[in-house]
């Protein structure tokens, strides 16, 4: 994903703001960052943002992985061959982030807490020093409670936002440059979206391809009519 690609979306810039932070941070200060929030708002594209801009290793965890897999897929980002313990393995990927200088950005965090990995997280931070940004969902924080020695070393706290009118203006610009909407269909797409950047994109993509089939260049909220947007609900099914 180019750096360029969703930047004016309000939590790439939150998301953005917060590893610049850390990055920057004085020594005596920790250096996890967490970004938390409900599916579909936007925090892996602004991780993906990040990974882009700061040149940063990026890992997306599965619901299968154990630590062993965890740090395989660190040390896979990093271009370094794993060795064959996990010992080993976790002073491979502590050395390369403290002699690069690069983030670790973690996404789905969540799965490696529910396999109680987390210990494996506060290892690589204490070996390097280094910043590692973590994103997961709503209840993250309220998860890592559990391992105190890892929740009072976060620096910075990042709730994801749903977004908003400025938001949804911003995707149509990348993703409908042959159609214009008006304001007030946008605001309604926001409003059926319900925040959710994921069905904004849908909503963009059904409105866009009505207006092309139409042969417009423009399209307004009287012109979409009566149709239904995107809810993200599975509809009714109709018994005879």
């Amino acid at each position: 994903m180019s750096k360029n690609t969703i930047a004016a979306l309000a939590n790439v810039s939150l998301c953005s703001t917060a590893l610049d932070k850390a990055l920057h941070r004085p020594n005596h200060l920790p250096g996890m960052i967490a970004m938390y929030g409900p599916s579909g708002i936007g925090k892996s594209f602004s991780a993906a943002y990040c990974a882009n801009k700061y040149q940063a290793y990026y890992v997306e965890c599965k619901s299968s992985w154990t630590r062993k897999a965890l740090l395989h897929a660190v040390l896979n980002s990093m271009g370094v061959m794993p060795a064959k313990t996990l010992p080993e393995m976790t002073e491979q990927a502590c050395e390369q982030l403290a002699l690069s200088g690069k983030p670790l950005i973690i996404d789905e965090m969540d799965h490696i807490v529910e396999k109680k990995a987390v210990e494996i997280v506060r290892d690589l931070y204490e070996g390097s020093q280094g910043t590692i940004l973590m994103i997961g969902e709503e209840r993250l924080p309220a998860k890592l409670k559990e391992w105190e020695r890892f929740h009072n070393r976060i620096l910075d706290w990042v709730p994801a936002q749903l977004a908003d009118l400025s938001d949804c203006k911003a995707l149509v610009s990348l993703y409908s440059h042959d159609v214009v909407f008006t304001e007030d269909l946008l605001l309604e797409i926001t409003k059926k979206s319900k925040g959710v950047v994921r069905r904004i994109c849908v909503n963009i993509e059904q409105v866009r391809r009505v207006a092309v089939d139409a042969g417009v260049e423009e399209i307004s909220l009287k012109d979409w009519g009566n149709r239904a947007f995107y809810t993200g609900e599975a509809p009714s099914r109709r018994l005879t």
